[in-house]
């Protein structure tokens, strides 16, 4: 039994050890656990892409903060209001990053009654303008109201809006980027102020199939009335606009992004009809093309026959022409060569003519002057003999008046002369000769040896005597 008691004695003690132990950190810790509180209530750490709205519950004040840091708060007596710089909102798009709305698709329906489903996703940029996001909480209160509030209802209206503009079959075929273009500048700027009426659209078809058709590939213009809403435009031709809810809030709209739009049954049967019936269209184009191009082949190829006919022909023709040219102008040459040497020759033979003419002037004028060379110089003769004589008279005049003088002197002369040339002339006889009348003379040849013959027989013997 003591035991016991002892035991839960000890007990006892442990329970009042730890109870002090909780009283103490009871005392301690809760007024550190307060101060903590109290910091942390203090102090407001901002996030870059979120902008801030500090409001103060004492003085009603709201305090606006767009830039990552650090800021200071009433404790405890403050509210603060987180909003994203950047929302996207997105119908009918659920790939991709995180939005903050995945809503359907927008339904529209367009000018002439069809009704379409479009996927498409905004992005709204909230202003870092204090006042305008101060206006944009009081209105609005919180980041979601914000967005179901105004953006998913003002994106929605303005893509009804804009559908309204179109026919079915012109967004289907064609005008999504114009329909684009038109949503993201009502968003921006404001919507249209719009009227309906009955408006003739223009579309360009293929011309009809047939026969007759010389094209039928060639497209034709159509007219079509449909109504549809127009925008209003102003004197300068600018559309009138409504006030835009974004802009007094300083939201921007940075992108608009269009997913694949699908239309409803009636309208994709028809879309799917017309493209069936181009299809078929365009099959018996081909074939009317095809056998148009098959005939126009044959023709083709008829026509090369005929030219390449008509070109041998041709050819042959013009080679027998420049054949004929070519003697013509082969003639024309020679003709022209005989032409220039007998022109040549009758030029040769002036140009004699003129040589032989001007040798003739010449031995003319040589001859005059020789005339007149031997006049004058037979005059001179004339004239020398005649002093001549009149000297050889006076000589012989002379001499005759002294004959015997004259004549001795000739004699001495001519013994001179004798005695000069006869000093030393020997005249020697022949000792023997051979000859005769001319009718006991040397008659032949054999006469002749016969003869020479003798006169060496006796010049041997001659020899032999005066030995």
């Amino acid at each position: 039994m003591n035991d016991i008691g002892l035991g839960q004695g000890s007990n006892v003690d442990k329970r009042r050890k730890v109870l002090h132990q909780g009283l103490k950190a009871a005392v301690y810790g809760i007024p550190l656990l307060a101060l903590g509180l109290t910091v942390n209530s203090s102090v407001l750490m901002t996030d870059a892409g979120y902008s801030y709205v500090h409001q103060n519950n004492i003085t009603g004040e709201l305090d606006v903060f767009t830039e990552p840091g650090i800021h200071f708060r009433m404790p405890f007596l403050s509210k603060i209001t987180q909003y994203d710089q950047v929302i996207t909102v997105s119908f009918g798009n659920s790939k991709g990053e995180d939005f903050y709305q995945r809503l359907d698709p927008v339904q529209v329906r367009f000018a002439d009654t069809y009704i379409g489903q479009i996927p498409v996703t905004f992005r709204f940029k909230l202003s870092n303008d204090p006042e305008a996001v101060e206006k944009m909480h009081k209105e609005f209160r919180n980041n979601s109201n914000l967005i179901d509030a105004l953006l998913v209802k003002n994106a929605r209206n303005v893509t009804v809006i804009t559908a309204t503009q179109y026919t079915g079959e012109e967004f289907f075929q064609g005008g999504l980027n114009q329909f684009k273009s038109k949503l993201g500048d009502q968003l921006r700027n404001g919507i249209y102020t719009t009227e309906r009426r009955q408006v003739e659209v223009e579309q360009l078809d293929l011309a009809p199939v047939g026969i007759e058709q010389s094209n039928a590939n060639q497209l034709q213009r159509t007219n079509q009335l449909v109504w549809k809403t127009v925008p209003v435009v102003d004197n300068t031709g600018q559309p009138i606009r409504q006030d835009n809810p974004l802009q007094q809030y300083g939201i921007q709209v940075t992108q608009v992004t269009i997913g694949d739009p699908q239309p409803e049954k009636q309208l994709d049967q028809l879309l799917a009809d017309k493209k069936r019936l181009v299809a078929d269209r365009i099959r018996a184009i081909q074939e009317q093309e095809t056998s148009k191009a098959q005939a126009e082949t044959e023709q083709l190829r008829k026509e090369i026959q005929r030219t390449r006919e008509v070109q041998d022909a041709q050819r042959q023709k013009e080679l027998a022409i420049i054949s004929q040219q070519k003697e013509v102008e082969v003639a024309r040459q020679i003709a022209e060569r005989e032409i220039v040497e007998v022109e040549k020759t009758k030029r040769l033979a002036e140009v004699e003519k003129e040589k032989e003419l001007a040798i003739a002037e010449a031995n003319l004028a040589i001859q005059k002057a020789n005339a007149l060379s031997a006049e004058f110089e037979a005059k001179a003769i004339l004239e020398k003999g005649r002093a001549e004589a009149e000297v050889l008279k006076a000589k012989y005049a002379a001499l005759g008046a002294n004959r015997e003088v004259y004549l001795a002197e000739l004699n001495r002369e001519v013994a001179n002369s004798l005695y000069n040339n006869l000093q030393n002339f020997q005249v020697q006889m022949p000792q023997n000769y051979i000859g005769g009348g001319d009718e006991t003379g040397l008659k032949t040849n054999l006469d002749v040896i016969t003869g020479f013959g003798a006169l060496g027989l006796m010049d041997q013997t001659k020899k032999v005597v005066q030995q």
